[in-house]
């Protein structure tokens, strides 16, 4: 009997997930790798990469590892510019927004986040598709 309490006990440690996704994603260094993931991917892809072209990257990351961390319940506090004026003259459609969600599915693929909770991160940022599109 103690080893099925044992065995039932470990299989739900397996299943559970605890702590923030900021925390599950490695804190401020799983952040850290993951923004710098995506900005290797984004700088890889002749689609996004134009919308870049005059952005600078020190503050595009310093920005982003701000506002991920916010997003995913981490230790800090966001308080760049919103969503709609970052992105407003960029006329950015669905199927750039569409192809900026792939590379950091990519990007998180390739810090081996895993599935489920990746949905999760792409289920907090999803909301912020309509202060992105046609602004």
């Amino acid at each position: 009997m103690l080893l099925f309490a044992l065995i039932v006990s470990g299989l739900s440690a397996c299943q559970s997930t605890s702590g923030t996704l900021y925390e599950q994603i490695g804190g401020a260094e799983g952040n850290e790798k993951l923004v710098d993931a995506f900005i290797n991917q984004i700088g890889n892809d002749p689609v996004i990469l134009p919308f870049f072209e005059n952005a600078s990257v020190a503050h595009f990351r310093a920005g982003f590892l701000t506002h991920l961390c916010d997003v995913l319940d981490g230790p800090c506090e966001f308080r760049g510019d919103s969503m709609v004026q970052i992105h407003t003259g960029m006329h950015i459609g669905e199927s750039e927004f569409n192809r900026v969600v792939e590379l950091l599915v990519a990007a998180m693929n390739e810090r081996r986040i895993s599935t489920p909770l990746q949905n999760q991160i792409l289920a907090r940022l999803a909301p912020l598709r309509g202060e992105v599109i046609h602004r």
